[in-house]
């Protein structure tokens, strides 16, 4: 059947879309390699001849439908044409069984951009959640949440954001929901209804401002009676990697320099790649390369072929100790990069299972700016596991005490055990 549509029913429509960031299922999107497509017509217009194997499918029960939901439907206000073809474009990516293999439309597209990026407008808050209510997990320093006095634990009951027409109880909020309703441009207002022990409910009106989320934090310290304490001196270089995005490369540099100064008086390094849910492929084979001397880091299995990815550069950090902690927020690139380091240098894993992302997605930028991530490979660690939805094992396993309304920040005990091992 030939599809035949006029330009300004395509215009209405947005089908200049048709046809065609890892999701956040664990929300995970990451695992990307980018492709883009430029302003190439993914259809033609007008008279749209589909490809020879495709001419006999019937789109017939598609605009049957369509026109008995614009006929019959009760509400008309929700007859939303763009709206319905994208619905109709992430319905044929689900129908895969990926849940990674995904298409977003331009407002999640350019979310998932902003979370590589660590740029974004927002308010500054952490979330979490605390016996399944929506909860402040940290407010991040130099925010409107901080300013406003926001605290660790304190349980986010409602959201209201007049411009977005939004009025909602958390109850049965996603985190990517809660995430898309919270962030906004700079300078729109958020209304946050809190509950806090001791205080009760309380409404908070932000304003958002851009925040920038770093990729890799570097503290230096000990380990004493009060826990982590941070020190020029200390003989501890905590490494926190929490993403593989676009800043990553530089900001890991500052970071690697700063250990190498203080080298003379470092017991080791502790990796902490907690709730890195990954990024660009590319980034944890430049960072594997920083501490493994040569050889395999990675290797990707693709529809026809398989490639090996090896160490590319010498690193900087060969010879120091070092000690990986991971939990089940650690995804597929900071998986990559906590297997290579286990397979070739036995380095020991702390904490919890890793959450087990084993595939590769292209992501391809598409036309008003919706885009597309595409499996096109699964990944293998050096010794050839794939431990896709099993996850890595820690070899010395260790759980964090749960967060409460009275000690919303417990002791860090999976820190302290990777300094422990550090030190044998």
């Amino acid at each position: 059947m030939r599809l035949r549509l006029t330009l300004s029913a395509i215009r209405k429509l947005g089908l200049g879309l048709l046809l065609v960031i890892v999701g956040f299922g664990g929300g995970y999107f990451f695992g990307l390699r980018q492709t883009t497509w430029g302003s190439k017509p993914l259809v033609r217009l007008v008279n749209y001849e589909p490809p020879v194997e495709y001419q006999d499918l019937d789109f017939a029960l598609f605009w049957e439908v369509w026109q008995r939901l614009e006929k019959n439907y009760l509400d008309t206000t929700k007859i939303d044409p763009e709206k319905m073809v994208y619905g109709a474009i992430k319905g044929m990516t689900a129908a895969l069984g990926d849940p990674y293999t995904v298409f977003l439309p331009p407002e999640e597209n350019q979310q998932a951009k902003e979370d590589l990026n660590g740029e974004f407008g927002g308010v500054g808050i952490e979330l979490g959640y605390i016996k399944g209510q929506l909860a402040v997990m940290a407010p991040l320093e130099n925010t409107p949440s901080k300013q406003a006095g926001i605290k660790a634990g304190d349980l986010i009951l409602h959201i209201k954001d007049e411009k977005k027409n939004l009025n909602i109880d958390t109850i049965g909020l996603s985190l990517q929901e809660a995430v898309t309703y919270i962030r906004g441009p700079k300078g729109q207002a958020v209304i946050l209804t809190l509950y806090r022990q001791g205080k009760g409910d309380f409404e908070v009106n932000l304003i958002r401002d851009k925040i920038m989320v770093p990729s890799v934090e570097l503290d230096l310290g000990s380990w004493g009676d009060t826990g982590w304490q941070e020190s020029a001196a200390g003989d501890i270089a905590w490494l926190k990697l929490y993403r593989f995005g676009e800043n990553t490369q530089s900001q890991w540099d500052e970071a690697v320099t700063t250990i190498i100064r203080n080298r003379s008086h470092l017991e080791g390094i502790v990796l902490d790649l907690r709730n890195n849910p990954g990024g660009y492929f590319q980034g944890a084979i430049d960072v594997a390369s920083e501490f493994i001397a040569d050889g395999v880091i990675v290797q990707q299995q693709g529809k026809s072929d398989q490639e090996t990815f090896s160490v590319q550069r010498r690193g900087k950090l060969i010879d120091l100790p070092l000690v990986v902690i991971i939990n089940k927020g650690s995804a597929s690139a900071s998986e990559i990069l906590a297997g290579a380091l286990r397979d070739r240098l036995d380095v020991k894993l702390v904490g919890e299972r890793s959450f087990g992302k084993g595939t590769v997605q292209d992501a391809v930028d598409l036309r008003n700016n919706s885009g597309l991530h595409i499996t096109i490979a699964r990944w293998l660690l050096p010794d050839g596991d794939w431990i896709h939805d099993e996850g890595l094992a820690p070899d010395i396993e260790v759980s964090l005490p749960e967060a409460t309304e009275d000690q919303p920040e417990p002791e860090d005990t999976q820190l302290k055990r990777a300094i422990e091992e550090l030190k044998k």
